[in-house]
């Protein structure tokens, strides 16, 4: 942390002195009207670093069928007044390896294999059930899964449970809920990708505002990653307490929070002069504001976003006086080394 802090403005200073490199300054209020557009959340953040991800499709929030997949792992159970022989035959199965789809089918004691790949749990117990009382009259099937290696969610990241199950019905938030999510997680730069893309979803409107826009059908094959606090930052440095990275669990923070969470600004800090860096180092978005902005103007019209930086900057008087600290070491040496030539030449 000591070295970037370190680093993060030589490389801000060069890149400013490259030819190459523009910025313009702004004001409070164009530092306002950002920060309205940061507290819509999520997508209007990435669409201000440059990334659009779309809107959500409509179909994403119907229920559909589910049907059973290949390599999905059946509970089966039969009852029969009199047939305790099938009925103990079949608990074994289920007991020692399960009943798998293979091929589409699945295999069972005393009638031939039968194809239920593509049905749903009800069709395929009726025509199982079909099946048996060609044989023995009477005979009652109840099915349901035992595992599911297709049809499935996978979640990475800061979750308790790495896999859950989809049956058409299941949305994001109790998916959320099932995988333990921590309750700091870093809701910003979490997302869920479908067909290898990003789907355009605000985790943190979803779970921390209670928004149900957000809350989609899950469907096999969906990832989610679940992010740490610390994924996201911004930056305090500069004429502070305590120069250093502050989390953004939610993907903002009010620049009066921020300053808090470094220390603060001491009596050496400009209070005229606090800088809010956005963008990159080539093409910097520069905001200069006072303290009278931070103290007057509301947390919600002071926002900063991921990779903001805040840099507050020297009284004139803190430089001069740090120079004159730096030089009094020096002519103190000078004077010390001339009393001594001095002395001998006497």
């Amino acid at each position: 942390m000591k070295w970037l802090l370190l680093v993060l403005p030589l490389l801000f200073l060069y890149s400013c002195n490259n030819p190459q490199c523009r910025y313009d300054l702004y004001g409070a209020d164009e530092f306002v009207i950002d920060s309205y557009k940061i507290k819509q959340g999520k997508l209007s953040i990435l669409d201000m670093e440059g990334t659009d991800l779309g809107e959500l499709n409509e179909e994403d929030m119907v229920e559909f069928q589910d049907v059973i997949a290949e390599d999905d792992i059946l509970n089966i159970a039969v009852y029969h007044p009199k047939r305790r022989d099938v009925m103990d035959a079949i608990q074994f199965i289920n007991e020692k390896v399960g009943f798998r789809v293979s091929k589409g089918t699945v295999d069972f004691p005393d009638i031939p294999p039968i194809y239920v790949a593509g049905l749903t749990l009800d069709e395929a117990r009726q025509k199982i059930q079909a099946c048996y009382r060609e044989q023995i009259q009477d005979l009652e099937v109840y099915l349901n899964y035992t595992r599911r290696l297709s049809n499935k969610v996978e979640l990475t990241g800061s979750v308790a449970t790495p896999i859950i199950p989809v049956d058409g019905k299941i949305r994001l938030y109790e998916v959320l809920a099932l995988a333990r999510v921590p309750n700091n997680a870093n809701f910003f730069k979490s997302y869920v990708l479908r067909d290898g893309k990003q789907i355009p979803l605000d985790l943190y409107q979803l779970m921390n505002q209670g928004d149900m826009c957000q809350n989609i059908v899950m469907r096999p094959g969906d990832k989610i990653f679940i992010a740490n606090p610390s994924d996201a930052t911004v930056m305090v440095m500069g004429e502070v307490g305590s120069p250093r990275a502050v989390n953004l669990p939610y993907g903002f923070m009010s620049l009066r929070e921020a300053l808090v969470s470094a220390g603060g600004i001491p009596f050496t800090g400009n209070r005229d002069c606090i800088q809010v860096i956005r963008g990159n180092l080539q093409n910097p978005k520069i905001y200069v504001l006072s303290w009278e902005h931070i103290i007057h103007l509301p947390n919600d019209s002071l926002l900063l976003m991921p990779g903001d930086t805040v840099y507050v900057t020297e009284k004139p008087i803190t430089q001069w006086n740090r120079f004159i600290d730096q030089l009094l070491p020096s002519c103190m040496g000078v004077q010390t080394a001339y009393g001594t030539y001095s002395l001998f030449r006497d």
